[in-house]
């Protein structure tokens, strides 16, 4: 590598924001540029997002970073991605066959339902690790396929690409010459079959997805293409990492390494803990690839959790706190839950589209249950942050049925762990340590080392002097054992607002 050279433009393409962040050899962020992202909810339930305008927001902010730090230090890009959103386009000119399915929107939860009562669940976990439900990627793109004339002879014939937001940019980063996907990408789809790490024929026909309009699976880190006829981005750069974007905090976190747990608070939240195996027979869990860093593939264990951050901004909307200014904002979230000693009995469930692991009930919806009058604005606020740690919890429960699960240490991302109340509340409900990245751009940071591993051709340990670092709430353990009947209590709640009693759930 040249030693002006050193520059990795990592791209994290999320739900909410397209942000390209420039780090140097050091890894230390040099440039950070951001772009918001719409959301559109045309009907109840269904959540989605122009897929023209990812495109677009994503070649501004790379275009940015490169202009900031000079195309001639640029070595290389990787891309982290919002996951499981699905996204068709026509193989002839690159245009999008329909919206971007988002991976919150659950219109496809009849068909999943249809597979439920037709006895494919169990056949399905067994071949991709994944539980039934329309937050992964094949009905979704099953859905587009059958919402234009002809999509799926189209697909069948080549002249409909299929993929996961990481092709889909790709696709137009290359001018349409590659057509990639990575393994964590391909693993959330529930086409591919986690054993033998490829589509798997049988999924592809019970979902009616033809090969042919899939991508080509390649590991996380290598190299995927190279940029090509884009304007203020020049020819030539190479694409060196693609990864999902929960993966890829968890590799910045820890490289993997074994109990170290990864919780990614964002709009929803994944709960992911490295696994040596592709074990698939825990109940309401996903075992999952979490990624392939060019030498050997790592296997993952994930719940994903549609409501977390969402669930505070909702409250914070419905309670006027969201108009104030965002640093206000930001004191008043920490304020408010820690002037209550307790919630007075107020459980809020969160489930605005749905419920996710460990629960998996797309027909349940959201309730704030044990009003009472002496109720106000913080009880509601502190209501709503609980209803993260609790959620966090139920899925690290599950998690224990693995054989190869351990928690040593929660490490934890995302916008809303800027809260030190809610940090410590999650370490004191589980009775382990949090360790907080306070680096905001975790996920590109992930990406950007696994591009640094290709380009550097070293071994992951080889990246451990590049990890940033954490700060750690330590359990108050007294506390941890008073919070216990707390929990049971939220669980109680859920209950409430379930619609499918399924076998081995929480």
């Amino acid at each position: 590598m040249a030693e002006n050279k050193e520059i990795v433009i990592a791209l994290d393409e999320g739900t909410t924001n397209a942000k390209a962040v420039a780090m140097d050899a050091a890894g230390r962020v040099v440039a950070t540029f951001s772009r918001a992202l719409s959301i559109r909810t045309p009907r109840e339930g269904w959540v989605e997002q122009p897929a023209e305008l990812l495109i677009d927001a994503s070649l501004d902010v790379v275009a940015q970073a490169v202009a900031a730090v000079g195309a001639e230090r640029v070595a290389a890009l990787a891309i982290s991605n919002q996951r499981e959103t699905a996204v068709g386009w026509y193989r002839r000119n690159g245009q999008a066959i329909g919206p971007a399915i988002s991976w919150q929107c659950s219109r496809t939860a009849a068909f999943c339902q249809s597979l439920r009562q037709q006895g494919h669940e169990a056949q399905i976990k067994a071949v991709t690790g994944l539980p039934v439900a329309p937050l992964f990627s094949a009905s979704k793109m099953r859905w587009l396929l059958e919402s234009v004339p002809n999509g799926l002879q189209l697909a069948d014939e080549g002249e409909i690409c299929l993929g996961t937001v990481d092709s889909w940019l790709l696709w137009h980063f290359t001018g349409g010459t590659a057509f990639c996907c990575d393994y964590s990408n391909a693993s959330r789809t529930q086409l591919f079959n986690l054993h033998h790490g490829q589509w798997d024929d049988g999924m592809l026909a019970l979902f009616g997805i033809p090969r042919a309009a899939l991508p080509e699976i390649r590991p996380s880190s290598g190299e995927f293409g190279r940029t090509q006829g884009l304007k203020n981005i020049p020819d030539g750069i190479p694409v060196l990492a693609m990864i999902g974007d929960s993966h890829a905090a968890l590799f910045a976190h820890s490289l993997g390494e074994e109990g170290r747990v990864k919780a990614t608070y964002g709009t929803g939240s994944s709960v992911m803990a490295p696994v040596s195996s592709a074990q698939h027979d825990v109940n309401a869990l996903a075992t999952t690839v979490a990624w392939h860093d060019g030498e050997r593939l790592v296997y993952g264990l994930e719940g994903n959790i549609p409501h977390t951050g969402d669930a505070v901004a909702w409250m914070a909307d419905s309670t006027g706190l969201s108009e104030l200014p965002a640093a206000e904002l930001a004191q008043q979230l920490n304020a408010l839950p820690a002037s209550v000693e307790s919630t007075l009995g107020v459980y809020f469930v969160p489930a605005l589209t749905g419920l996710g692991a460990p629960w998996w009930d797309e027909q349940a919806r959201g309730m704030i249950h044990g009003l009472s009058r002496g109720v106000k604005r913080a009880h509601l606020i502190r209501a709503a942050l609980e209803s993260i740690t609790y959620q966090i919890a139920d899925v690290a429960v599950a998690m224990r049925q693995h054989s190869d699960f351990a928690l040593k240490a929660l490490m934890v991302d995302g916008g809303p762990t800027k809260n030190d109340w809610l940090m410590q509340y999650q370490a004191d409900l589980l009775g382990c340590p949090v360790m907080r990245s306070d680096v905001a751009e975790l996920s590109a940071t992930g990406a950007a080392l696994l591009a640094r591993k290709a380009l550097l051709r070293v071994d992951a340990d080889g990246l451990r002097p590049l990890l940033p670092e954490h700060a750690v709430f330590q359990p108050d353990m007294a506390r941890h054992g008073r919070l216990q009947k707390r929990w049971h209590e939220w669980q109680s709640a859920v209950e409430k607002v379930r619609t499918v009693k399924a076998p081995g759930s929480v």
